[in-house]
């Protein structure tokens, strides 16, 4: 299984059992972007299920189908998901999403590292 991997959107690494994804900055996700997105992690975590700390600081704006598929799809072999925010525009958009799209997985929104890793902590086997 390699550990790293990045794309047009996205770089994701695994480290401590936990796959990181850290959105670049600037990014614009419509529906394109988010099955390029899910596509890649899923490639690069190869079936296992596994916690994600995702880090949408750096997303610019993204749209209502691209939401929705990233709670749907993109919940596929995830335990839970921790979100790295940074108020007031990512912490929005964060709690926009988990109160709109409604993910069937654990997702909670933090402003450090060190706390959604705690989180995480709870879904790592």
């Amino acid at each position: 299984m390699r550990n790293y991997f990045e794309n047009d959107y996205t770089s994701y690494r695994f480290h401590d059992h936990v796959l990181h994804i850290v959105y670049h900055h600037g990014v614009y996700i419509d529906l394109n972007a988010a099955v390029q997105i899910v596509k890649d992690r899923l490639s690069l975590h190869q079936g296992l299920y596994i916690p994600v700390l995702c880090d949408i600081r750096g997303i610019k704006e993204i749209n209502k189908s691209a939401r929705a598929y990233l709670a749907r799809e993109g919940s596929t072999l995830i335990k839970a998901v921790a979100v790295i925010v940074e108020p007031p525009v990512s912490e929005m958009m964060s709690e926009f999403y988990i109160r709109t799209s409604n993910p069937p997985i654990p997702t909670k929104s933090f402003e450090n590292t060190e706390e959604a890793m705690a989180f995480l902590d709870l879904y790592k086997t």
